[in-house]
């Protein structure tokens, strides 16, 4: 499992470690495995041409010795300065010592560290286009302005470098995490850095693995520093051996109820396919049976004949483990109600969260796992979408926190809270292909029957989420999939975890 803590929690686990190590000793840690990547990235170092980005922290002090690290290979390497008189002055020795050279624009450079937007800004003039094309013309560009501790997106001086960055013909390493993002909530509130690989230290961060942040940062490489860390996470990824413990085996004496039985109350006269794909979604979830109620029956069944098909409602339709309501249910709030006053488990998506009386959620004691997307997200919180999007993991704690229940929140990262707190779960499959209709319908219906098979909310919506990002990216293989080509490719990536 991957883990991502906080920036208070990392600078106090530095803090303790520094205070047991010589003096720059974490810092030559550091430097030693991001020019290990960089030097990995150019292949051949010997010859190339590295520029630095140098802000006035300890991300520049770490650019600086891995530069001269890089010199030494034979590298030319070339630091621009941000701040002069305020770069790191061990780093910039020996980068000087090693044949390295240093050349300042004037500016302050990036966003604050610790200060906020408003920062102090420095005098001096806008960044050249010597410098600019310095920048374009590196076979490697080193990305160290701002540290974990930057707000607000670059300060102007920065943002013509971070610009001749992404036009640069090599490629951008950014040093712990992109510049101009948040790394505590992977907001970007103007313009940052784009790299192709962050060297993180110690361990990650949540904005390298939540969007808008996470898609700034490229792939990400970790370099162990020796940092202890608490038990507890801010965020957490799940992997493979993760998944594949969790997931719902039979054993010899399972039988089909032992196994799980799930509702699915969706569907209407207008929309009877949500209604197949989320039964289509349950039936390769782990639990044993499949009960579906609505006005979708003869669809259903024509598509799955062994589904258990009522038409007298939820209370009638016998007995089940957990319900998923919602998906394509038009205005049917009598069945939303019926089932949110069930003692089972409850999966509440699409039509089903528009229709959900709030208190009757709230009130609910069995565990209730709701699954919004973006969209639906605001409109439970009451602000624009773009708020949800840009603060992902802010709109998702609060939505739990608001309404007393486990939240997904779908998109491009999937995020998944539980009402109590604690490290929320950022879902690392997919892929964008999974932007088509109904494939959170399957989604509703797998992580519903992994609740009915005996899993927490917590568990069913971040194991749903990762087989069905998985099933996405065996399914489309690079090219555009329909849901129920989704819904066929769970067995294939359900293989893949356990195998």
């Amino acid at each position: 499992m991957r883990s991502a803590y906080s920036v208070e929690t990392v600078r106090t686990a530095e803090r303790e470690l520094m205070a047991r190590l010589p003096e720059g000793a974490l810092m030559q840690r550091a430097a030693a495995g991001l020019a290990a990547a960089c030097a990995d990235l150019l292949g051949r170092v010997y010859g190339s041409r590295v520029v630095l980005l140098v802000g006035s922290g300890d991300n520049g002090g770490d650019a600086l010795y891995a530069g001269a690290r890089l010199a030494r290979r034979g590298a030319g390497v070339t630091a621009v300065l941000l701040a002069p008189e305020r770069a790191h002055a061990g780093g910039l020795a020996a980068l000087r010592r090693a044949g390295g050279r240093a050349v300042g624009v004037g500016g302050a450079g990036g966003a604050g560290e610790g200060t906020g937007a408003g920062g102090a800004v420095g005098g001096g003039g806008a960044v050249g286009g010597g410098v600019e094309e310095l920048v374009e013309r590196a076979d490697l560009v080193v990305d160290g302005i701002v540290g974990i501790g930057g707000k607000g997106g670059l300060r102007p001086d920065a943002v013509p470098l971070a610009a001749a960055a992404e036009r640069s013909r090599g490629a951008v390493v950014a040093v712990d995490l992109p510049s101009g993002v948040d790394a505590d909530t992977g907001e970007v509130r103007g313009t940052a850095v784009r790299a192709d690989l962050t060297v993180t230290f110690g361990t990650h961060k949540p904005g390298l693995l939540v969007d808008p942040a996470r898609e700034y940062a490229g792939s990400v490489r970790l370099v162990d520093i020796g940092l202890e860390l608490p038990v507890e996470p801010e965020l957490e990824a799940l992997q493979h051996p993760d998944v594949a413990r969790l997931l719902p085996v039979p054993r010899a004496e399972s039988d089909k109820y032992r196994r799980g039985v799930v509702g699915i109350a969706a569907g209407s006269a207008r929309y009877p396919g949500a209604a197949v794909l989320a039964v289509a979604g349950a039936l390769r979830g782990g639990a044993g049976a499949v009960r579906y109620v609505g006005p979708a029956g003869d669809a259903v069944i024509a598509r799955f004949p062994e589904t258990l098909v009522s038409d007298q409602g939820p209370k009638h339709a016998g007995r089940v483990q957990a319900w998923v309501v919602g998906p394509g249910a038009g205005d049917d709030a009598a069945t939303v109600a019926e089932v949110l006053a069930a003692e089972v488990p409850v999966l509440i998506d699409a039509d089903g969260l528009r229709l959900a009386d709030a208190s009757a959620v709230r009130a609910r004691r069995a565990p209730t796992l709701m699954t919004p997307h973006a969209g639906e997200a605001a409109a439970l919180l009451g602000v624009d979408r773009g708020e949800v999007e840009g603060a992902r993991l802010a709109a998702v704690r609060e939505l739990a926190a608001r309404y007393g229940a486990t939240v997904l929140l779908k998109g491009s990262t999937t995020l998944v809270a539980d009402s109590g707190g604690g490290a929320v779960r950022v879902n690392p499959t997919g892929t964008s292909w999974l932007a088509t209709a109904g494939s959170g319908d399957v989604l509703s219906g797998l992580a519903g029957s992994l609740l009915a098979a005996g899993l927490s909310a917590v568990d069913a919506g971040s194991v749903g989420a990762y087989v069905h990002g998985l099933a996405g990216r065996l399914a489309a293989g690079g090219a555009p999939l329909g849901a129920h080509d989704l819904a066929e490719g769970v067995p294939e990536a359900w293989r893949n975890v356990l195998g």
